[in-house]
């Protein structure tokens, strides 16, 4: 039997996931499990090579990064998935998302991480690589990634005959 006690979704505020977020709730649902979700905030100064010009408004700039972040993640986390799943809102700054969710799912012992892909053709992938791609590579743990709109388990018409009986 498989036991999931701790479930990550790493968002990048995109449709996709959102839709990966819907899928770590039922997976936390499902298993009684913990859900985490994490984003990865940009280190604006390291993505400017440190430019000496920008240090001096770097920490404001950056503060009211890593706040907006913060805030639009906490939108996402209803006061159900806190009660329900205990679930966790969790920003990191780093320039290297991939190896950052894969350290935080080591460090935190989570068993399944969940993130959407944005499905993009052979050449834009070629020259823009992927998140998940490269999370996939480095997780220490299973990598379930969706695409928006891949499956649709549950149709609107189906809920109702749910709720009907």
């Amino acid at each position: 039997m498989i036991a999931l006690k701790n479930i990550l979704v790493a968002t990048d505020f995109g449709e996709a996931a959102d839709t990966a977020l819907a899928y770590g709730r039922d997976f936390a649902r499902t298993f009684g499990a913990t859900l985490h979700v994490l984003h990865v905030v940009d280190n604006v100064l390291m993505r400017l090579g440190g430019a000496e010009a920008f240090l001096g408004v770097y920490p404001d700039v950056q503060r009211d990064i890593d706040e907006a972040a913060r805030r639009q993640l906490e939108r996402r986390i209803s006061d159900e998935d806190r009660t329900v799943l205990g679930a966790q809102a969790v920003t990191i700054m780093s320039n290297a998302t991939a190896a950052t969710i894969a350290d935080y799912a080591a460090d935190e012992k989570i068993d399944l991480i969940i993130m959407g892909t944005h499905g993009r053709g052979a050449v834009a992938h070629l020259l823009l690589g992927s998140v998940a791609e490269k999370v996939v590579r480095m997780a220490p743990c299973p990598v379930l990634t969706v695409r928006l709109a891949e499956r649709e388990f549950l149709r609107p018409d189906a809920l109702q005959l749910v709720a009907r009986a």
